[in-house]
């Protein structure tokens, strides 16, 4: 039967949900900490516990020092007594002992306990941690544990509590305990004072994964979400896009009879959601994120260094829903698409280009052009302003004007602006490449306070403080911490610094070609010898490899086939041998073929042979003989 401090321990095993060897390496730490406590025993000294867990005993083993006489119990034992842990100790030697105290069990029960909680509180801890920061950027259900004014805690797994602030949750949005929340998990941290998990549901994240939850084709990929634009509780403004042909990204999100958008509708507290097309296009683009007004037309003014804007045109009667209650439309619309929108009626639009025609001299011909348009322009909005209802044709009329004139101011500043770039362009190629391989705090003469100050801003390299200085250098001063001082000194440092002089290796000239080198240098008349040798040589090695060639296709025949191919084939190669042994005597003078008998004689004295044959002088036919060799399988050689 097991004894109740092994069932107290497989209990907390159960209950807490930890390994074993972590409880019982928390355990035994503690039960060493009460002994030391307890006798007032050195933190020097070696102690040991051992557990035992069917009767439930704690032994206690110290190391102590074998004495003749004992001075110090804590410390010394006597020889006696060591023997029988280690017979073969002497006087002097360290020996682990056992020294469980007397009242040890009620002592360790008591000091114990706190440490061994603590312990198992921080591997609870440490595994909620690894838990949850995995999870960070995901959704998790918890349930509500207390609210306040300022926050709600919420109960998640593994008995964590995850913190809802206020700020972070849907306004108007009231809790009750026991009531069972979905979450965006924004951070996770392991702090003194605990583990702190950090949750939202008005984080724009949170829309995200409600619609990869409850729009299969977002998680698979098949739909991808490019922008989300939230207030929580209010309006929200998706911007999607189809990854594959003939895919509806739109009917996807909202589903069949809108069950799919009403599901996370529901979920938000009856936040509105607008889900839109996404389009490479950013006139088209910012049209459709101005739904569900009705739009005329879209005018970009895209800027370097300001925000980029678009001029909206929406009929009279869009011009409220454009805009929406206080602006949330266009606000929604501008964070969507990333561009400053300014909405405007077409009457408006129509005032303000036909002021921009008399002041700007670069539309004087376009003026001239439209002269009688704008007279009749004018009448008509003097009609209007008086309450007078136009016809369709002329709000056509108006409106057909103004994308005249906005479109050749659009074609206008993209030529500026595409001016603009080129200069930069010009700007930073006449910058050294050294500069941009060149970080902010490798630049000595830049004081470490101002390098921190540009990096911060952007300015990360020393072309990059190049490229400014030369474009736009009042900007620095808006940089905090750089004052009129500091601008000097970089104005000054840019202006005079100078790369180092790049070593250029210089090329020797071209050498003559090795046809003249081939003739400028002298050849020896035994170095032209041995020439003409490896020509020879190199003759015979092609017969010798037509000779191998046609012995594998001899292989390839019957035994009998094969003998008599043999035998013809062996005639036809002297043959051949002879005729170009016959040309290559008749191209060669007569002092060369001297020479070429006087090698061969020596070859046939010297017996030297060659790779697969020999060539030997044969007096009684006046020529020379070449006898070939023939490989077998086991790779000797035989003569034919």
């Amino acid at each position: 039967m097991k004894s109740e401090f092994t069932l107290a321990f497989n209990e907390v095993l159960e209950e807490k949900g930890l390994p074993r060897d972590v409880i019982l390496a928390a355990l035994e730490s503690a039960m060493v900490s009460a002994y030391r406590k307890a006798v007032g025993a050195s933190t020097a000294q070696d102690v040991q516990v051992k557990l035992d867990f069917e009767n439930g005993q704690v032994s206690v083993f110290a190391e102590k020092e074998v004495s003749e006489t004992i001075t110090d119990e804590r410390t010394e034992v006597l020889l006696e007594e060591a023997l029988k842990v280690d017979p073969e100790c002497q006087i002097g030697d360290l020996v682990l002992v056992e020294s469980t105290p007397k009242d040890f069990g009620r002592i360790a029960a008591q000091t114990a306990r706190q440490a061994i909680q603590q312990r198992i509180r921080d591997a609870e801890r440490h595994r909620q941690f690894e838990h949850f920061s995995k999870q960070v950027g995901e959704i998790t259900n918890g349930i509500v544990q207390a609210v306040n004014s300022r926050q709600a805690t919420i109960g998640l797994d593994l008995k964590a509590e995850g913190t809802l602030l206020r700020k972070e949750m849907i306004p108007n949005e009231r809790f009750r305990i026991h009531d069972r929340v979905r979450a965006y998990i924004v951070e996770v941290t392991d702090s003194p004072k605990g583990l702190q998990i950090i949750l939202s549901r008005g984080h724009r994240n949170f829309l995200r994964r409600l619609l990869e939850n409850e729009v299969p084709e977002i998680y698979h990929g098949i739909v991808e979400i490019r922008s989300i634009a939230r207030e929580p509780g209010q309006r929200a403004k998706v911007a999607v896009s189809a990854t594959q042909q003939g895919i509806d990204p739109v009917g996807a999100c909202v589903g069949q009879r809108g069950v799919r958008i009403q599901a996370i509708v529901r979920e938000l507290h009856d936040e509105k959601i607008d889900v839109i097309e996404w389009n490479a296009d950013a006139a088209v683009y910012i049209s459709k994120a101005i739904s569900p007004a009705r739009v005329s037309g879209v005018y970009l003014n895209p800027s370097l260094y300001e925000h980029k804007t678009a001029t909206v045109v929406v009929p009279e009667d869009q011009l409220s829903l454009a805009i929406g209650r206080e602006g949330q439309n266009a606000r929604l619309a501008a964070k969507l698409t990333g561009w400053r929108i300014d909405i405007m009626s077409v009457s408006e639009a129509a005032a303000k280009a036909l002021v921009k025609l008399r002041k700007d001299p670069t539309l004087a011909e376009l003026a001239k052009a439209e002269a009688a348009t704008m007279t009749r322009v004018e009448e008509l909005l003097q009609m209007k302003s008086e309450g007078r209802v136009l016809s369709m044709d002329d709000s056509a009329l108006i409106g057909r004007f103004v994308d005249r004139v906005e479109r050749r101011g659009e074609a206008d500043r993209k030529e500026e602006l595409d001016a603009h770039m080129a200069e930069l362009k010009a700007v930073r190629d006449g910058i050294d490449p050294r500069a941009y391989e060149t970080s902010i705090y490798d630049v000595e003469q830049i004081k470490e306070h101002i390098q921190i100050i540009l990096q911060e801003n952007g300015v990360e390299t020393f072309g990059d403080l190049f490229f400014t200085v030369r474009t736009d250098p009042e900007s620095l001063l808006a940089f905090n911490g750089i004052g009129p001082k500091n601008f000097e000194e970089l104005i000054d440092l840019v202006n005079t610094y100078e790369f180092p002089a790049v070593e250029v290796e210089e090329v020797p000239e071209a050498v003559a070609t090795v046809e003249e080198a081939a003739e400028e240098v002298a050849v020896p008349e035994e170095t032209a010898e041995v020439v003409e040798q490896v020509e020879v040589e190199e003759a015979e090695g092609t017969l010798e490899e037509e000779e191998e060639e046609q012995i594998s296709a001899e292989e390839a025949e019957t035994s009998e086939g094969k003998d008599k191919e043999e035998e013809a084939s062996e005639e036809k190669s002297f043959e051949e041998l002879f005729r170009l042994d016959t040309i290559k005597r008749e191209k060669t003078t007569p002092e060369e073929d001297e020479e070429y008998q006087r090698m061969m004689a020596d070859k046939k004295k010297k017996g030297k042979k060659r790779r697969g044959f020999t060539v030997e002088y044969d007096p009684e036919q006046d020529t020379d003989v070449v006898r070939y060799k023939h490989r077998k399988a086991e790779d000797d050689w035989e003569d034919w």
